[in-house]
């Protein structure tokens, strides 16, 4: 490699801006008046998390406030760090925070690498003001991080770059190529778009495409639709299936398929096999979908979920991609409800605010002489004794006042779901009106 090019690599590195003013993107939080300039501005610092997808300026953000504000900070990712390092770090930030009076800022890269137990052991020192935490992720927080933990930090979402940041980010690498090199690219607008496109809103990913471009220049320097069509697909138009690609394209496959999307549901499928990705990492995401998406709207797509897993796994690839495809078409194509998924997170809001009720004396098994003498199993009424297979004995504690928990829709079976909860409702009152 020319010896000039070897000291402008790596690009995403070498134009990292230094001030919030050369930052591009993101403009619902780096205008001002908005939250990163204040911190900027006043040179204060809370606990944050940057999530969205890769490329977009998490980092940068990070470190653009730790500059700013001036505390003591360390950096490390969690990818790689270990319980006993964290241990260590919060007892220098605790030295520290004693001898300066400054909490030290604890950068972590990809914090949803860490464990619960791994995050806990932030919290003390989060609460007491000895670190501000500031993490990045690129999964959603509220499924991997802790809740406490979440509870004293602030989230900020971050969007995919626009393509005009990217152009601009485009122009700046070329820009910067100059200075160093003295070589001038000269790149068509049409190349320039598809750069753009390729790029998908992810700055670093189109200043390595740049990187990957001025290293096969030939003996010009224009560039051009040929040349970029054969970078992107023999260089780097692959699919990094242990990486983040993975994340946003299954996403957008759920998307699709909960949007009852059978053309993009195929589409984004196939583009995540053919980029080599494991079958049973989507066929589980297939499980996940006959319930979050469709539940009981369709009960047998599950089951359909859980054959065409048992058939993959006795062909295997390729012969067994197809069942994939199968699974694919009726997921798209079956009545949605999201009444599980919603009762779920309806529930967890309930059991946290009902964490100390305690069980109905007659409802409790009397297995032992100390049960029994309190009472357990007293009056309880056994359901099939009875002509109705139910009674109007309350199973529920009496400090629970909310009702109707699982809210069925009338798509599909869910209707007749509804149907035969109606039913047990009625014959319920009934008796409770008759005793």
């Amino acid at each position: 490699m020319n010896k000039l090019l070897e000291n402008i690599f790596p690009l995403a590195d070498k134009l990292r801006p230094e001030s919030i003013n050369l930052f591009e993107g993101q403009s619902h939080l780096t205008d001002s008046g908005k939250i990163i300039s204040s911190f900027i501005e006043k040179g204060i610092l809370n606990s944050l998390i940057f999530w969205g997808p890769p490329g977009i300026g998490k980092t940068t953000l990070s470190r653009l406030l730790v500059k700013s504000t001036g505390y003591p900070s360390i950096e490390f990712s969690a990818a790689v760090s270990k319980i006993g390092e964290i241990r260590e770090v919060m007892k220098e930030a605790k030295k520290t925070k004693e001898e300066s009076g400054k909490p030290t800022v604890l950068f972590v890269d990809e914090i949803h690498h860490f464990n619960r137990h791994m995050q806990d052991a932030f919290l003390p020192f989060v609460e007491n003001g000895d670190i501000i935490l500031l993490g990045t992720t690129t999964e959603n927080p509220a499924y991997k991080i802790n809740r406490a933990l979440l509870s004293r930090i602030k989230i900020l979402e971050l969007f995919p770059l626009s393509d005009n940041d990217l152009k601009n980010i485009l122009d700046n690498g070329i820009k910067y190529i100059k200075e160093k090199t003295g070589t001038t690219l000269s790149i068509p607008e049409n190349v320039s778009n598809l750069i753009i496109n390729y790029s998908a809103g992810d700055g670093r990913r189109l200043l390595n495409l740049l990187e990957v471009i001025i290293t096969n220049l030939k003996d010009k320097n224009e560039i051009d639709m040929d040349m970029i069509d054969d970078v992107i697909t023999n260089r780097v138009g692959g699919y990094d299936r242990t990486g983040d690609d993975r994340y946003g394209l299954i996403s957008a496959y759920h998307k699709s398929v909960r949007n009852s999307d059978i053309d993009s549901s195929l589409f984004w499928l196939f583009k995540m096999l053919k980029g080599g990705e494991d079958p049973h990492f989507l066929l589980r995401r297939m499980i996940r979908i006959s319930a979050e998406d469709i539940g009981f709207a369709d009960p047998e797509a599950l089951s359909y979920c859980l054959k065409g897993k048992e058939a993959y796994d006795f062909l295997g690839s390729p012969e067994g991609d197809i069942f994939l495809t199968q699974i694919t078409i009726y997921l798209a194509s079956a009545p949605k409800s999201n009444s599980l998924y919603l009762t779920d997170k309806k529930m967890e809001e309930i059991i946290s605010k009902y964490k100390t009720v305690s069980i109905p004396i007659h409802i409790i098994n009397p297995a032992n002489f100390i049960s029994r003498k309190k009472g357990a199993g007293k009056n309880y009424l056994y359901a099939h004794d009875f002509p109705e297979k139910t009674t109007a004995m309350n199973t529920m504690p009496d400090s629970v006042k909310e009702k109707d928990f699982y809210q069925p829709n009338n798509l599909g079976f869910e209707k007749k779901i509804n149907e035969r909860i109606e039913y047990w409702k009625k014959i319920k009152s009934k008796l409770k009106n008759n005793s």
